[in-house]
This record gives structure tokens, C-alpha cells and sequence, in this order.
């Protein structure tokens, strides 16, 4: 849980930049990579990802333009990219200045439940984090290099002339 506006800032400008950083990895081809026949796709997890931005904000107080649950996911991978950056930078703009940090504490209906702004604020973060591990699995499938987030990826030891590490 944020307990500071500041806090949440730095978090949120480092997270949504890994996860742009692989959204824009992705090629229109890759959006129908899938684990299994029953799976989600590539594209449909990253749309789900912008999307929940959006329902997330929106059940706090706050307005952000992105799509709505039953927009269907795009066949162009630039596009859901470019949704996803406006969504990031709408959710951070209206969090840096809509709430104080005393509006952290303030609880609201959740999915059932009731959340402080805080946790619903890391539980976005959470969220988009879980699913773009997911991806880097699907990428992987689809033959897409895998840009490093928490560390270099295994493309990125072996461009640097480097072993992997296993």
C-alpha cells in the first residue's frame, strides 16, 4: 500500500516503462501467440493490462481515457503501445493531481471488497507486473527478443559479448 503520492510516482514512471518497453517488442504477428488453444493471447493480455488501468482508476475517483471492458483488442501492437502510454500517463497525471497523500487512506468498492486508494494504486502495479511475466513466456514463443525489466535479458548478455546466465 502507497502511503505517499511520491512513492507511488516513482514506482509507476519505472513500471510503466518496462511495460511499454515490452509492448513496443511486440509485432502484429505476435498478438496471437498462445500457450494452448484455451489460453490468452499475447495481444489480449497486453490489452487486458491497458484496459484494467482504466477499470482500476475508475472505481477510485478518477477518469482515465482508455478503453472500455468490451472494446476488443486490437490487431495492430503500435496501437495497443500508444493506448497503454496514454493510459500510464492519464493514471499518474490525475493520481499526482487529484489525491494528496491523506486521500491514499480513503476506501472505496473493490471487486467486492473495500480498498484504500494505497492499495488499489500497488495493486495495479502488481497486476500489469504478474501479466507481463506472463508475456516474456509468449514472446519467447513467438520468437520475439525479450527486453530486460529486472535485469538484462538473455539477448542482452549475449549482445554485450557476455554468457547468460542460466
Amino acid at each position: 500500500m502507497y502511503e505517499t503520492i511520491e512513492d507511488f510516482i516513482k514506482d509507476w514512471r519505472r513500471e510503466a516503462s518496462a511495460t511499454l518497453k515490452i509492448f513496443r517488442t511486440l509485432t502484429n504477428t505476435s498478438l496471437e501467440q498462445k500457450v494452448c488453444s484455451e489460453g490468452r493471447s499475447l495481444g489480449f493480455i497486453a490489452w487486458h493490462i491497458t484496459k484494467s488501468i482504466k477499470e482500476m482508476g475508475e472505481r477510485t475517483g478518477l477518469n482515465i481515457p482508455a478503453p472500455g471492458e468490451n472494446i476488443p483488442t486490437p490487431n495492430d501492437a503500435r496501437e495497443i503501445a500508444d493506448v497503454y502510454l496514454n493510459a500510464s500517463q492519464a493514471l499518474l497525471q490525475q493520481v499526482q493531481t487529484k489525491w494528496t497523500d491523506a486521500a491514499l487512506h480513503d476506501e472505496m468498492e473493490m471487486f467486492g471488497e473495500r480498498w484504500k486508494r494505497g492499495f488499489t494504486l500497488a495493486s495495479i502495479i502488481s497486476h500489469q507486473t504478474h501479466h507481463r511475466g506472463q508475456m516474456t513466456v509468449l514472446m519467447r514463443q513467438a520468437g520475439l527478443p525479450v527486453p530486460g525489466v529486472c535485469g538484462p535479458s538473455r539477448e542482452e548478455w549475449i549482445k554485450w559479448g557476455m554468457q547468460p546466465k542460466q
